[in-house]
């Protein structure tokens, strides 16, 4: 299966079906492609076959392809599991465990932790030469531009009520679920926030250029100077970091498996079904990429705040044991759910700018998982599997830089 690049040519800006809807995605990619080193994104330009005819203009973008997971995910149903992880013992707001002493929940390595290291490891092969087939590494490609974004939503760190789906809320008044309001909701009230200051172009041209004209293009602004720029700075390096004590290095997945890329070969015609053969074994974390590391502060948001306490206390708690009995005993008042658009809620996730902080580190973390993929290091090519140790650590010096002013 190859969807082309022209497949994603209009997208629906809050969609409460997508993972941080369709704007949180974006966003997210395109902070990381502002931060990319200047030789990666003609290579992922090559890689989606895709360039553009306005000299003015970056030769693609990342942005379009970052809902291509969710977009097609009804038509690949073998993927929904990569979109997020479960943990057999958490609870929130009650118990946080990631992943507790019972281990996560469904297949083996078949979350978005081990779909991060899948899509990784089969794009580091392309990179190396020991894979060719152009329509894996566009597809490991948008796979990973979306599983990024997805591991900086923290309901898809928690397998409770299915990611808060299935849990009943309010936000100004109108009824949706605990997901739902962070998917689109919550963004939706942020970027009305905007101060208008941002609607005019900072003097930073690696920034400028990379925007699209889109209604979101002053919250990046906002992010990147404010944030990125300024009161973040100090700690990007640390977001980027894979601590040692806690990464296992792993070989490259075709020193790993090398007979399996002739039975991977044999899936293509069937998508990308293969991912899900178990190509990642625990951990899932090396001293470069750790999916894991980064993920456990943003999971233990869920119990911290994002998770209501009120949810599992009278009169929320018995609310939802009357609904999960017959139709009969369903009560019928008005909106009788709880409220999150209120100053201890949303506020508390606006004043501590959580929306944006989490954006900020997906986006860094993206463009730091690119760079050391695909950046020239000056001799003319990419970076080979034994050069990947010092490479890392150069490419994290160029990343931290300030953007061209």
């Amino acid at each position: 299966m190859r969807l082309g690049f022209l497949c994603l040519a209009s997208f629906s800006l809050f969609s409460p079906v997508l993972s941080w809807g369709a704007a949180g995605h974006e966003i997210i990619a395109t902070i990381a492609q502002i931060y990319l080193h200047p030789s990666v994104l003609p290579a992922i330009c090559d890689i989606l076959n895709y360039t553009s005819t306005n000299p003015d203009e970056p030769q693609c973008h990342l942005a379009p392809i970052s809902t291509w997971a969710d977009r097609f995910k009804y038509s690949m149903r073998w993927s929904a599991a990569m979109h997020y992880v479960g943990a057999k013992d958490d609870y929130p707001s009650e118990t946080c465990a990631f992943p507790g002493e019972r281990g996560w929940a469904g297949s083996k390595d078949i979350n978005v932790l081990g779909g991060i290291r899948n899509v990784t490891s089969l794009l580091d092969a392309w990179v190396d030469g020991q894979s060719t087939n152009s329509d894996i590494a566009e597809e490991a490609l948008k796979f990973l531009v979306h599983f990024v974004g997805d591991l900086h939503m923290p309901l898809h760190l928690t397998g409770r009520d299915r990611g808060g789906n299935s849990i009943k809320v309010r936000f100004d008044g109108r009824q949706t679920n605990l997901h739902s309001a962070w998917d689109g909701l919550l963004i939706a009230k942020t970027l009305r926030s905007v101060p208008r200051k941002y609607d005019r172009p900072l003097p930073i041209p690696s920034l400028e250029r990379n925007l699209r004209g889109a209604i979101y293009d002053g919250f990046i602004r906002q992010i990147v100077w404010e944030g990125i720029q300024h009161d973040w700075k100090d700690e990007v390096h640390e977001w980027l970091a894979c601590p040692s004590e806690e990464a296992t290095p792993m070989p490259s997945s075709l020193d790993r498996y090398p007979s399996a890329w002739s039975t991977v070969y044999s899936y293509v015609t069937q998508s990308w079904r293969f991912l899900t053969f178990g190509f990642t074994t625990s951990p899932t974390d090396d001293s470069t990429i750790c999916p894991h590391h980064w993920a456990k502060p943003i999971h233990a948001m869920n119990c911290d705040f994002i998770w209501p306490k009120a949810l599992d206390e009278p009169p929320y708690s018995h609310l939802r044991m009357l609904e999960s009995a017959s139709d009969s005993l369903r009560p019928r008042p008005k909106s009788p759910y709880l409220e999150l658009d209120t100053p201890e809620y949303a506020g508390y996730i606006a004043k501590n700018r959580i929306l944006e902080r989490l954006m900020a580190q997906g986006g860094i973390r993206l463009a730091g998982i690119l760079n050391w993929l695909f950046a020239d290091l000056g001799d003319g090519v990419a970076s080979s599997q034994g050069q990947k140790a010092e490479a890392r650590m150069r490419l994290k010096e160029l990343f931290v830089s300030s953007p061209e002013m």
